[in-house]
């Protein structure tokens, strides 16, 4: 992807930048020439047009590109399949924040998941390049492009080569990175080591479920604490999900992969803080030792879960890393997790739900979604449901009866394992895009990871 941004070419074909609503302006100054072949060819200068002007031999010579009059990252995402191959250039001075969505958008523009596809290099076509606009924040784009395409070849990998043997290995290739510090408990390891919900929720798979504790930083700096729900594939359990529900569950190991893209960005641009990346990594399948609708499972923190319902899985595991995560008193937590249907029925599948218990660290992950064009939807931590998730048998039941507000008393299931005074941000999320668009095919997709960096680098940036 990154080939797709050079540092310099002979020559470049420049590309003008005009705001939609200033086009009509912006044509009186080109030369008649300019104005009667736009004219000719029917460029009307809305918001996404692309104009190719040639040179006298017939050779691409400027490109006039159209843009709304306050372009978003994904703007920019349908340029580069617009262009003929060739390499092109902005003017220098061009504005900062554009200058970076631009590259941005023009190197996520060209991801491809074609691991399992028999090419020759033949086939490949070759793809417009861009030298690096001048102005632009070079570090933030690399590492934002570098941690989006680890998201989407994590969540695209199909589960028999993504189990979570594998999501552990891909954690301890980017602790060795980044010179970080790894630890995985595996199996009934996890019994020894009084992880009994991960534990229960994994162990019909042949497969072990791990817990994937992974630090970096200073020991004395303010304490982020990651934590992804891993389940690298959901049959549903012995509560089994139907054919079309159980087809994309290769991607509900979507949270795990949001922090690691999160930890990547975190540690390349060197923040100052000491990083822990809490991952349980399972597979929920049908096997003689399956969890049962009913039965009681015991929790790291000491409180019991009853298993109202074996697809909703991803709380009961998270409950313990989220316990483990609280333990040493971080400065803040924040889990993503592919958890709830009911979050998508509120906010559709491009929108990631946000639950805080801090304003503060709310209001920061909004406006940096906002800024950095990945938003999030804070959505209620209602404590008039919180009776909800009270178990009959146990402490807690994972899942309460008559479905209603499901994203929230999913959330407030998981309040429960985080305690209290620690600012933490739950964000419940699609990982996934249904259809084709510039700039984000389907498949996975990094939701959320952009905005998260955002904040952190906002408040921990060297």
């Amino acid at each position: 992807m990154l080939d797709t941004l050079i540092d310099t070419a002979p020559s470049a074909i420049p590309i003008t930048v005009v705001p939609s609503a200033e086009f009509a302006d912006w044509m009186g100054g080109p030369a008649d020439t300019v104005q009667t072949w736009l004219d000719d060819t029917g460029f009307k200068g809305k918001a996404g047009d692309v104009g190719l002007l040639p040179d006298a031999d017939g050779h691409v010579a400027q490109v006039i590109y159209t843009v709304a009059d306050a372009p978003s990252l994904w703007d920019w995402a349908a340029l580069p399949a617009k262009l003929p191959t060739g390499t092109y250039g902005v003017p220098d001075d061009m504005d900062t924040a554009l200058a970076t969505d631009l590259a941005l958008a023009w190197v996520l523009s060209a991801y491809r998941f074609d691991r399992y596809k028999k090419r020759d290099d033949d086939d490949e076509p070759a793809r417009p390049q861009l030298i690096w606009p001048a102005a632009c924040d070079r570090d933030f784009v690399v590492q934002a492009a570098q941690s989006t395409a680890l998201v989407r070849d994590l969540i695209n990998t199909p589960a028999a080569d993504m189990g979570p043997d594998n999501l552990a290995a891909a954690a301890a290739d980017l602790a060795t990175t980044h010179g970080a510090a790894i630890e995985i408990i595996e199996g009934d390891d996890l019994l020894a080591r009084n992880y009994p919900a991960v534990h229960a929720v994994g162990r019909a798979h042949d497969r072990a479920p791990r817990l994937v504790d992974l630090t970096w930083g200073a020991e004395d700096a303010p304490k982020v604490t990651l934590v992804g729900k891993g389940v690298c594939f959901d049959t549903g359990g012995l509560d089994i999900k139907s054919a079309v529900g159980m087809r994309l569950m290769k991607k509900d190991m979507g949270g795990a992969a949001h922090v690691l893209g999160v930890a990547g960005m975190i540690m390349a641009a060197a923040l100052a803080v000491r990083l822990r990346v809490l991952v349980p990594a399972v597979e929920n399948s049908i096997a003689g030792n399956a969890m049962r609708p009913g039965d009681v499972v015991p929790t790291r923190r000491g409180l019991s879960i009853e298993i109202g319902n074996t697809d909703a899985e991803g709380r009961v595991i998270l409950a313990d890393a989220l316990a483990e995560a609280a333990s040493d008193g971080p400065d803040m937590i924040i889990d993503f997790a592919t958890l709830t249907g009911a979050a998508r029925v509120a906010l559709g599948t491009e929108l990631p739900a946000l639950f805080c218990n801090d304003d503060a660290l709310a209001n920061d992950l909004l406006l940096a979604g906002t800024t950095v064009h990945d938003p999030l939807w804070r959505m209620p931590l209602w404590a008039g449901y919180d009776k909800m998730v009270d178990g009959k048998v146990a402490d807690l039941n994972n899942a309460p009866e008559g479905g209603y507000g499901g994203s929230i008393t999913a959330a407030l299931f998981l309040q429960r394992f985080v305690g209290e005074n620690i600012p933490w941000a739950h964000i419940d999320l699609m990982a996934w895009n249904l259809t084709n668009r510039p700039g984000r095919p389907e498949g996975g997709e990094a939701m959320g990871m952009r905005a998260v960096f955002a904040a952190l680098a906002r408040r921990y940036g060297t």
